[in-house]
């Protein structure tokens, strides 16, 4: 059934993607409803109503829910035992069980690997002994990531040698982490796939994604990449959507190998970063494309437009919006934050072609 305007709809977590849902579903008429712990989070400035508390308290969770008509979220590190909860009032989409699995990164990878999708080479470490045993296996270079709670580039740790090894594993906090091959690839790609609740979907095209100090800076499309590699990750993202039985956006990060292959890296359950070029340069936006999804509504046109490049303003690199304002071409977004602090996101700016 179709969610109607002025139905309200929920957003769990109160950042500049839940800010940007937020808008996009005023636009279609819809009321929106964020939790978030922090009082002042970017999307409470956009919001009809901001509920402040933990994502573990039971009884404000449950208030939450029963004044939603659907659920969403905007970031995949909330613990999803309370928020099975959440699933008994209302719709939650996509589901606690996606959540669940894409929050967790060896779960992550061991589900993509059972659908007989690529990944890196990896071992479930949980223990210093299982750390050094699973070097001796996957080799010099890898990387070790923390299962739980990692984006941006934060909860992992490049390993070159023995040395690296210990320092990565104390810096870790000596938890249950996911030891990674080290892989050579020529890009790093991402795609952008939504699925509605009858099991239609539509993808974007891929954008071609730059990071610095382990963040993404920039993402451009066309991506320059082959059409079939193209073609072959809008094709490991519909099979992905289906095998999790997802309602909403998910996006896929992908390695491109230098012989054509393409390895996935990580799943995100939420529009991404990486999609934001589609505000301006898609017949939909990935933020429409969500709600459109979540709410029973047909999926919007995902056509690209126009080439684009995507820029991140990190840290105090919003101070320097002066070198896009007298570009006509140039589409500023600034989050709101009222802190400036080294590797925060802090808005982002499209440049059309």
């Amino acid at each position: 059934m179709m969610l109607l305007p002025l139905s309200t709809i929920g957003i769990l977590g109160g950042g500049q993607l839940g800010r940007m849902l937020a808008m996009a579903a005023a636009h279609m008429g819809y009321r929106t409803h964020v939790y978030c712990p922090e009082a002042h989070c970017p999307a409470a400035q956009v919001a009809n109503e901001i509920t402040n508390a933990a994502y573990d308290d039971a009884a404000a969770l449950q208030a939450f829910a029963k004044a939603c008509d659907v659920i969403t979220f905007e970031f995949e590190n909330v613990p999803p035992e309370p928020l099975a909860m959440l699933e008994r009032i209302t719709q939650v989409h996509p589901s606690v069980n996606v959540l669940r699995t894409c929050r967790h990164r060896l779960r992550e990878k061991q589900t993509i690997q059972s659908f007989g999708i690529p990944v890196a080479p990896f071992a479930s470490v949980e223990t210093k002994a299982e750390l050094k045993a699973a070097i001796e296996t996957i080799g010099y270079p890898c990387v070790l990531k923390r299962c739980k709670e990692g984006y941006d580039g934060k909860g992992q740790m490049k390993i070159t040698d023995a040395e690296t090894a210990e320092q990565a594993w104390l810096k870790l906090g000596e938890q249950p982490c996911v030891l990674e091959a080290w892989l050579g690839f020529s890009c790093e790609i991402s795609v952008i796939v939504a699925r509605d609740k009858a099991g239609q979907a539509r993808c974007y095209e891929p954008s071609l994604n730059q990071h610095e100090h382990h963040i993404l800076a920039r993402s451009s499309v066309p991506a320059n990449v082959a059409s079939a590699t193209a073609a072959q990750a809008q094709q490991i993202a519909l099979t992905l959507a289906e095998k999790l039985n997802l309602t909403g956006l998910l996006a896929v990060e992908f390695f491109a190998m230098p012989d054509g292959s393409l390895i996935v890296n990580e799943l995100a359950p939420r529009p991404h970063n990486s999609g934001h070029w589609t505000i301006e340069a898609a017949a939909t936006s990935q933020f429409e494309q969500q709600i459109r999804a979540i709410c029973g509504m047909a999926l919007g046109d995902t056509r690209t437009l126009s080439a684009v490049e995507m820029i991140n303003l990190i840290g105090e690199e919003v101070d320097g919006l002066a070198q896009y304002q007298h570009n006509p071409h140039a589409h500023i977004h600034v989050y709101g934050k009222t802190e400036t602090r080294p590797g925060r996101k802090m808005g982002h700016v499209t440049i059309l072609r």
